[in-house]
């Protein structure tokens, strides 16, 4: 009867530990999800740092040419700008040149 009775108590500890466990667990996942969407963030605005002035130039392109109009000018500055970008991203970086070509 007594084996029973600790068998009942530990149970209900052990109840208790699960009611209390998720509550836990949702606040650790949603803290991952807020580390991961940062992250996301971050290398978004790397990327379109990167490669900001290329997409910029060839949108005006593709409006000029929907526009009837010439858009020679504007998908040539947008290789240019596609070439630039493409020097800076293999160019190394360390704490003494860090902001060279970076505007």
């Amino acid at each position: 009867m007594m084996k029973l009775l600790n068998s009942k108590k530990q149970l209900a500890a052990a109840s208790q530990t699960q009611k209390k466990q998720p509550k836990k667990q949702r606040g650790q996942g949603m803290t991952e999800y807020i580390i991961i969407v940062a992250l996301i963030g971050v290398a978004a605005i790397g990327v379109y740092r990167l490669f900001g002035d290329t997409v910029r130039q060839q949108m005006a392109g593709l409006s000029n040419e929907l526009a009837g109009q010439d858009a020679g000018a504007d998908l040539k500055a947008a290789k240019g700008s596609a070439k630039t970008a493409r020097t800076n991203s293999t160019a190394r970086k360390n704490l003494g040149n860090y902001n060279t070509n970076n505007r």
